[in-house]
């Protein structure tokens, strides 16, 4: 079998629905160990039609190749648990709005307290700025 190009990397995926987890299967596909993290009430995508067997055909597409925990990021346990995977992996990937990670006490000033050398790669789909 061959290795992937990224087989050494280990990434941290907080995205929900498509650009997050879609950055997140390309860094399967390259090898990387991606682990998706989700809130106990899941990703929504999970319910976006259509349907395979009960399982929505976006989801599957979207995580192929990636590992799966559950955390809720608003709690002190899951924020703790959150960090001590951060020392541990080289990426984290978030598509949330901006502003959120900081809100919930894990934006880029947090995270690199706990790993000086992580790299956050955050995207949204209505950009970082107000419209003019």
């Amino acid at each position: 079998m061959q290795k992937g190009a990224l087989e050494s990397i280990r990434a941290l995926e907080l995205g929900i629905y498509l650009n997050g987890p879609y950055i997140g299967r390309l860094l399967a596909e390259l090898g990387a160990e991606v682990i998706k993290i989700e809130p106990p009430w899941g990703d929504p995508m999970r319910n976006s039609p259509p349907f395979i067997n009960g399982d929505s055909l976006h989801s599957i597409y979207y995580n192929v190749n990636k590992k799966f925990i559950t955390l809720n990021l608003k709690t002190d346990k899951g924020r703790e648990l959150f960090l001590e995977l951060v020392k541990k992996s080289d990426i984290v990937i978030s598509n949330f709005r901006p502003g959120t990670l900081e809100k919930l006490k894990i934006g880029y000033d947090d995270l690199v307290k706990v790993n000086p050398k992580i790299i956050l790669v955050s995207s949204t789909g209505y950009g970082y700025n107000k419209p003019i």
